[in-house]
């Protein structure tokens, strides 16, 4: 008898593999070959000796090349179709086994190479169940970790895996059966007369020291026949799964970079040839490939979680209502996978029923870029605060961005809206100017400075002041919207007019279009190639303050002016008919005016403001703030703010830079 080369991998796995002849079919033992019922001649292995091919040919080079006359009558060939090992015909659908190293080796690397295709966890998944089925398996099922673990992070609690997806072959009876599913309830014929289901077994906690944490431990894939694998299948699929005999069931761990994060069981039906000692290192390769792959888009997704968090926490989460004027605002990313980007948008509420709007652009779209917009949006929140000119505040903003670093730039553009004067306030920082939209449908572009960006350092700003008609529309923008590869900047800004425009036709001149369409209607503007940038944009629709439904008085800071200020409260009161709350608003009134009057040197300001509430202003030249404090029994003041604090809807101060604002608001009946 001819001994036959154990190669390395049958030693390996204590088998000897079987090598694969000339025409591809695996040799038979003489054993097989006999009860088999095939003639073999003596010394060959039970088939025909042939002529080895040169190494490096190919197979048609090899039928090319002249064959010596062999003593045996050559026979012929299995007919198209039929199984090259019996003869027999093949049933319909059947897969054809791998019988070549080359085979597995090629199969082996299109698979990895789907899989490896994926982005996100279910994306490698499916590739794995694609790749298998049915080239390798008739059907397979992969459970994973839930949760699955992320980078270095140890989970607490039992392991517990959770099927994730399913893949089959379709019974031939099965008409209606989907190779393709996914999820509980699914049923995975493995063959007419066995079936597996996937609800049955959907959630597996595998128990410390128990079959199934052995064989994972283990991480080689394992024979469904084998001892270990009898005992932890059924923990795994669970007892009532009745599994194909022989070696049609190959139990893989998916190991990723540090952990085991799963299990695939792959499965075939008994009329396919069953699973040999070669195919266990298919399923290693697959299962390994598998869980690195897993692992990676574990990772990217997190990085992508904290991303978008990071650009979501940078933005304003929803924006303020403020009084004379309504806003809407949109942010598009410059791609899906690089969501994080320098652009921002704000609306601060000011004292005096102002509001400033801002919007800025900080060179790229990366992380770096998200930190350094984040910290420029908090420098202008807190430099609004201190109701700084808009030119003051770029200013500032300038300073902070060449502490950041020397290459931090970053265009911004500020602007305050006064509702009672109907103006606004606009300086720039090399930002594109922004676009005001009138009742009647007539569209401009507004001229203010262009300014030097942010970062440059030694530039002075300049702030203009312009009309803010009610029923009017500011739109405020970044470069990603007006330019791109196809267009400069100004051709952009000229399409952008044009298309507010032709929005405003839409709906009369009477009417001013809806905000949050008309934001929808400009980001339309965009066609293909126009995506290189990040998109931020802020619409402001002017409705003001009507100068019926503002009353302003000054008063000198004197022992009079509390008085003096409760009777021209009274008189706007019964003027506006809000006779109902002249008994309240006398009584905090006079407490902030004679808490003003008592350290003010200059004029005091009051302001009342008629809108959907009662607002009240006290203005003076102290920058203090008034706080709430816990008056003794023997003093003869301080209880004036708690009065306020009970009776007022809302209250506060504002320090500005000429001294404070005292308001509080109460509601209209």
């Amino acid at each position: 008898m001819t001994e036959y080369p154990i190669s390395h991998e049958g030693r390996h796995h204590g088998t000897a593999a079987r090598p694969a002849d000339p025409r591809g079919a695996l040799r038979h033992s003489p054993d097989t070959s006999a009860s088999s019922g095939e003639a073999s001649a003596p010394g060959s292995g039970g088939l025909p000796e042939q002529p080895r091919r040169a190494s490096g040919s190919t197979p048609d080079a090899e039928h090319a090349q002249p064959v010596a006359p062999s003593p045996e009558p050559v026979r012929p060939g299995p007919p198209e179709g039929a199984d090259r090992r019996t003869g027999q015909p093949r049933p319909s659908g059947q897969p054809t086994a791998m019988r070549r190293d080359g085979d597995r080796l090629r199969f082996v690397g299109a698979a990895t190479r789907r899989i490896a295709r994926g982005l996100d966890l279910d994306e490698i998944v499916m590739g794995l169940c694609r790749a298998t089925v049915p080239t390798f398996s008739d059907a397979i099922l992969v459970y994973l970790r839930e949760p699955l673990p992320v980078g270095d992070e140890r989970p607490t609690g039992p392991m517990v895996l959770r099927l994730r997806r399913t893949d089959r072959i379709p019974d031939s009876n099965d008409t209606s059966a989907d190779s393709d599913s996914e999820g509980a309830g699914i049923t995975v014929p493995v063959t007419p007369q066995i079936e597996l289901t996937a609800g049955s077994a959907e959630l597996c906690e595998v128990r410390v020291g128990g079959a199934l944490a052995e064989v994972l431990r283990g991480v080689r894939p394992v024979f469904a026949d084998s001892p270990a694998a009898l005992a932890a299948l059924p923990e795994l699929l669970g007892s009532d799964r009745a599994l194909p005999g022989g070696q049609r069931a190959i139990l893989a761990p998916l190991r990723g970079r540090r952990r085991v994060i799963g299990a695939a069981v792959f499965l075939r039906r008994p009329d396919r040839h069953a699973f040999d000692a070669d195919d266990l290192l298919v399923a290693g390769q697959l299962a390994t490939h598998s869980a690195l792959g897993i692992d990676k888009a574990v990772l990217y997704g997190r990085e992508a979680y904290i991303a978008d968090e990071l650009q979501r926490t940078m933005l304003p989460e929803t924006l303020p209502n403020p009084t004379g004027v309504r806003l809407a605002s949109r942010y598009l990313p410059a791609a899906e996978t690089a969501r994080v980007g320098g652009d921002w948008y704000d609306a601060i509420p000011l004292p005096g029923s102002r509001v400033a709007l801002v919007v800025g652009d900080v060179m790229g779209h990366s992380m770096t870029s998200a930190a350094i917009m984040g910290q420029l949006r908090t420098t202008a929140q807190t430099l609004a605060g201190l109701d700084l000119p808009p030119q003051e505040v770029l200013h500032h903003l300038d300073e902070q961005a060449q502490r950041l670093g020397t290459d931090r730039m970053a265009t911004c553009m500020y602007a305050v809206y006064d509702p009672v004067a109907h103006r606004i306030t606009i300086a720039n920082a090399g930002h594109p100017p922004p676009v005001l939209l009138h009742l009647g449908g007539r569209s401009e572009v507004l001229r203010v400075p262009p300014g030097a960006p942010i970062g440059v350092g030694g530039v002075d700003f300049e702030a203009v002041e312009l009309d803010a008609p009610a029923g009017a529309t500011l739109l405020l923008y970044t470069d990603g919207l007006v330019e791109s590869r196809l267009r400069d900047v100004w051709t952009g800004i000229e399409q952008l007019r044009e298309r507010l425009a032709a929005t405003a036709q839409l709906t009369g001149p009477d009417h001013p279009p809806p905000l949050e369409a008309l934001c929808d209607e400009v980001l339309d503007m965009l066609g293909p190639g126009d995506r290189d940038d990040d998109i931020a944009l802020l619409a402001a629709r002017f409705d003001g303050i009507a100068p019926s439904d503002v009353a302003y008085w000054t008063l000198e800071p004197e022992d009079a002016a509390p008085g003096r200020a409760r009777r021209l409260a009274r008189s706007a009161l019964d003027r506006w008919g809000l006779e109902d709350l002249t008994d309240s608003v006398e009584l905090l009134v006079s407490e902030v005016v004679t808490n003003a009057v008592r350290y003010a040197t200059r004029p005091v300001t009051l302001r009342l403001l008629r809108t959907d509430v009662l607002r009240c202003e006290v203005g003076d030249d102290v920058p203090q703030l008034p706080r709430l404090r816990q008056a003794r029994a023997t003093d003869e003041g301080g209880r004036g703010l708690y009065l306020v604090n009970r009776l007022a809807r809302r209250w506060g101060a504002t320090r500005l830079s000429t001294g404070k604002v005292v308001w509080f608001e109460l509601p209209v009946p």
